[in-house]
């Protein structure tokens, strides 16, 4: 038996089925535009393992784990713990996404793709921070098994659209979360790592991007609320993870991400490139998404102002206790 596809039927009718089929053609595309620019790399190259000893549990020679040896930063070390636990969470992304996007065709294709080039960041980060002793191993393994035991379940799974959406921001905000953490972290090794992992990120994130573009050319109301929707209540992927509050902040303090790097890296730069704010002959639904998206944006960066405020006082503070020692 023959299965014909969803007929699309007028924008204002276009469920998530007859959407999903639409965007086929444009997935592929993408697929192999990425399959072209992407550059396959090997985890082992980047991993310092002249720098590994044994551990003590099974082994005479073994060596416990103290802070000391790290080479990178406090925030560097905080930092890298909150990036390793949210790829950990890959199996439960997987699912997520290949029950919204399907395992078939180019949307198949690509919800594997992806998976395998996330997995690579998963494997290299866990085998540099076990080389290198930058974080203590145990509380590594034990924080990754309650962050997965917890699973995942997106903020954003009951519409394909929302789900596009929300990852064409969030894989720039792993991109520039990665990037700044390697440049914080003091270490080049670690630096350069990251640096590989944000390149992934950001080959990601152009191909969703791009896939969001074509859904406002198909269905703009619709999109844009899905926009709106996303950026209103958008959360990283790793908040479920133990004592991710308070990592969040130092994280923030320690300017590796905070509001107003999400405001200017993360969000700007999607809703500029795409022209979100100025996009015209919107219904009347799509009209309000887009004036409340622009009211939102405001707001934000009024609040980004006076973190940066308290940020700069907090600086200041520092140096002043410095300089009278």
């Amino acid at each position: 038996m023959t299965i014909s596809p969803p007929q699309l039927g007028s924008p204002d009718t276009w469920t998530d089925a007859r959407l999903l089929y639409a965007l086929e053609e444009v997935v592929e595309s993408e697929l192999n535009r990425h399959l072209k620019v992407a550059k396959d790399w090997m985890p082992h190259d980047y991993v310092p393992w002249g720098d590994g000893r044994n551990f003590p549990e099974f082994f005479e020679d073994g060596e416990a784990w103290e802070p000391g040896q790290s080479k990178v930063t406090d925030i560097g070390r905080t930092a890298l713990v909150v990036n390793l636990l949210t790829e950990d969470n890959l199996p439960s992304y997987h699912h997520e996404i290949a029950s919204l996007f399907g395992r078939d065709g180019a949307w198949g294709t690509w919800v594997h793709r992806w998976t395998a080039e996330e997995g690579r960041h998963g494997i290299v980060m866990r085998d540099y921070l076990l080389a290198s002793r930058a974080v203590d191993p145990v509380q590594l393994e034990q924080f990754r098994m309650a962050h997965m035991a917890e699973g995942f379940e997106s903020d954003n799974r009951h519409s394909m659209l929302h789900s596009v959406a929300y990852v064409a921001f969030q894989e720039l905000a792993t991109r520039i979360s990665h990037r700044n953490t390697g440049h914080q972290s003091g270490d080049p090794i670690c630096d350069r790592m990251l640096s590989r992992i944000a390149t992934d990120e950001n080959l990601h994130m152009v191909f969703y991007r791009n896939l969001l573009k074509s859904a406002f050319e198909l269905a703009p109301d619709l999109t844009m609320q899905a926009v709106r929707d996303v950026v209103v209540n958008f959360r990283m992927p790793g908040h479920g993870m133990p004592g991710f509050e308070r990592a969040a902040a130092q994280m923030a303090i320690g300017e590796i991400y905070n509001m107003r790097i999400h405001h200017d890296d993360v969000l700007q730069p999607v809703l500029r490139h795409l022209k979100v704010l100025e996009i015209d002959g919107l219904g009347p639904e799509g009209l309000k998404a887009q004036e409340e998206l622009g009211l939102y944006m405001g707001g934000l960066d009024s609040e980004a102002a006076k973190f940066d405020e308290k940020l700069a006082a907090r600086k200041a503070r520092i140096a002043a206790r410095n300089a009278s020692r």
